[in-house]
C-alpha cells in the first residue's frame, strides 16, 4: 500500500469509490461494505483536494471514519491558520486557477518583471518626493532660528546691497547707459569710506557737457537750474535701468540730477548701515549746496531711499537748513511694517512668533527707517507718489504715511500732497517715471514748493 504525504496548502480527503464495471461493461454499485473497504485499502488510496474545495455530498458522512483511518496511517490534517478567512480567499483563487487553468492567462516572467519595475519606479518616486518634502520642511523651520541667531542675515535682506544688477556695467562710464551728459565722481564722507556719484546736467546743457571734466560739471551746478538729489532703494546700483530712465526724464525737465551709491553698494567702499547711509546722503547734500548757490535743491527718495530721505531731511530741519521740497516715491511707514508686508515674508507671516523671529532682529541691527516718526519733525513741502498696484511696498503704507504727515503740526505752513497712480496704469513699484502726467505733477508742485514763510 502506497502512502502519499502532503505539506502544501491542501487537505487530505478520501477518494470517491468509482463505479465498478460489470461483465457487460455496465456500471453498478456493490452492496457489500467489505468490498468497499477492500477497495479503499488495496488500490483506492487518497486524493488531494484544495482547502477551498469542500468535499462533495456523501463524503462528509464518512468524516469520523476518515479521522480514525488517518490516525492509523500516521497522517493528520493541518490546522487552519489564525487569519484563515483572508488566506482562504487567496487560496481559493489559487485553487480555482489550478483546477481551471484553461480559463485564465498565466503571467510570464517578462510580465512579472515589468510589474516589478513599474512598482519600483512608483515607490522610488514617492520616496524621493517624501524626502524632498521633509527637507523643505526642515529648512522652513530652521530659517527663523537662523535669522534670530544671526541678525546680520536680516540686515543683508533689508539692504540687498550684494545684489548688483545690471552686473556687467562699468559705473565709471555712465555714457555706456546712454547718459552722455553725466559725469562720475568719487567723494569721501568719512575715513575709509568712498562713494561713487553720478551728476547728470539738464537737457539744455547736454551739448556743452560732452567731453568736459569734473570741474566743469561742478561749476554747472551754479547755473540757473534746480537740483534733485536722488536716493535710490535697496539692491542694484545707481546704474539700474529704471533709475537711469528717471534721470533722463528729470534731466529733460530741466533739473540737475545728482545720485550716488551708499557705502557698500556698487563701487562704493564701506559697510552698509542706516546711520552710514544717512551720513553719506548728508555729505552729498552739503557738497551740492556748496556749489549750487541759491538754486533750489530737492530731495527725492524711492522705496528704501525714502527712509534715508526722511532721516536726512529731519536732520536738515533740526539744523535749520531744510531742502526746498521732499519727494517720496513708493514710501512706507517704518521698516517693521514694511518687512511684515513684503512679499518675501508671505510664507512666514503667520509663523508663530513672526515678530520675534524676523522683525526684532532688524531692530537689534539698528535699522528703523521710521518715516512715520520723521515726518513729525520735517518742515518743508512734501509730495508722495505711489502706485496702487505696488507689490513691494503696499499702497496702504504710503497712504498711511500721508495721513500722518497731513495732520502733523510741522507741516501746517507747507504743502503736503499725495498722488496715487491707478492699478490699470501698471506702474507697480518702480515705473512711475513712465507716467505722462509726471512732468505736470512736478511742475505744479515744485512751482509752489516754497513755504509761505520762513522761521
Amino acid at each position: 500500500m502506497a502512502v502519499v504525504r502532503s505539506m502544501g496548502p491542501e487537505r487530505v480527503c478520501p477518494r470517491e469509490p468509482g463505479p465498478p464495471e460489470g461483465p457487460d461493461g455496465a456500471a453498478g454499485w456493490s452492496g457489500d461494505e467489505e468490498d468497499e473497504e477492500e477497495e479503499e485499502e488495496e488500490g483506492g488510496g487518497y486524493l488531494y483536494q484544495p482547502l477551498s474545495q469542500e468535499p462533495e455530498q456523501g463524503v462528509g458522512d464518512a468524516g469520523p471514519g476518515l479521522q480514525e483511518r488517518l490516525q492509523m496511517l500516521g497522517l493528520h490534517l493541518p490546522d487552519p491558520p489564525a487569519d484563515s478567512e483572508e488566506e482562504n480567499e487567496e487560496e481559493a483563487a489559487e485553487g480555482a486557477t489550478a483546477q481551471s487553468s484553461h480559463s485564465s492567462i498565466p503571467m510570464d516572467a517578462e510580465h512579472v518583471e515589468l510589474v516589478k519595475r513599474t512598482l519600483g519606479r512608483r515607490y522610488g518616486l514617492w520616496f524621493r518626493l517624501r524626502k524632498l518634502i521633509l527637507w523643505l520642511l526642515g529648512v522652513y523651520i530652521a530659517i527663523p532660528f537662523l535669522v534670530k541667531l544671526c541678525p546680520a542675515i536680516q540686515a543683508k535682506l533689508v539692504f540687498l546691497n550684494f545684489v548688483r544688477v545690471p552686473y556687467f556695467i562699468d559705473l565709471k562710464r555712465p555714457q555706456d547707459q546712454g547718459l552722455n551728459h553725466t559725469c562720475n565722481y568719487y567723494l569721501q564722507p568719512e575715513e575709509d569710506v568712498t562713494i561713487g556719484v553720478w551728476h547728470t546736467v539738464p537737457a539744455a546743457l547736454w551739448k556743452n557737457a560732452r567731453g568736459k571734466d569734473q570741474l566743469w560739471f561742478e561749476e554747472a551746478l551754479g547755473s540757473s537750474h534746480p537740483v534733485i538729489l536722488y536716493l535710490h532703494g535697496n539692491a542694484g546700483t545707481r546704474g539700474g535701468d529704471h533709475r537711469v530712465e528717471l534721470y533722463k526724464v528729470l534731466s529733460s525737465l530741466g533739473y540737475h540730477v545728482v545720485t550716488f551709491d551708499y557705502r557698500g553698494w556698487g563701487d562704493s567702499i564701506g559697510s552698509p548701515s542706516e546711520r552710514g547711509m544717512t551720513y553719506d546722503a548728508l555729505h552729498v547734500f552739503d557738497w551740492i549746496k556748496a556749489r549750487s548757490g541759491d538754486n533750489p535743491v530737492y530731495i527725492w527718495g524711492h522705496s528704501l531711499g525714502t527712509g534715508v530721505a526722511t532721516n536726512l531731511v529731519r536732520r536738515l530741519c533740526e539744523r535749520e537748513t531744510p531742502p526746498d521740497a521732499l519727494i517720496l516715491e513708493s514710501p512706507f511707514t517704518n521698516i517693521r511694517e514694511e518687512a511684515r508686508s513684503h512679499p518675501f515674508s508671505v510664507i512666514y507671516r503667520y509663523f508663530p512668533g513672526f515678530d520675534w523671529f524676523f522683525l526684532d532682529p532688524i531692530t537689534t541691527s539698528g535699522i528703523k527707517f521710521a518715516n512715520d516718526e520723521n515726518v513729525k519733525y520735517i518742515s518743508c513741502s512734501l509730495l508722495i507718489l505711489h502706485a496702487e498696484d505696488d507689490p513691494v511696498v503696499p499702497f496702504h503704507l504710503g497712504k498711511k504715511l500721508y495721513n500722518i504727515a497731513a495732520t502733523s503740526r510741522s507741516f501746517r505752513d507747507y504743502k503736503v500732497q499725495f498722488v496715487p497712480f491707478h492699478t490699470d496704469l501698471g506702474y507697480r513699484h518702480k515705473y512711475i517715471y513712465r507716467s505722462p502726467e509726471l512732468p505736470r505733477i512736478l511742475r505744479e508742485f515744485l512751482g509752489k514748493s516754497e513755504h509761505e514763510h520762513h522761521h
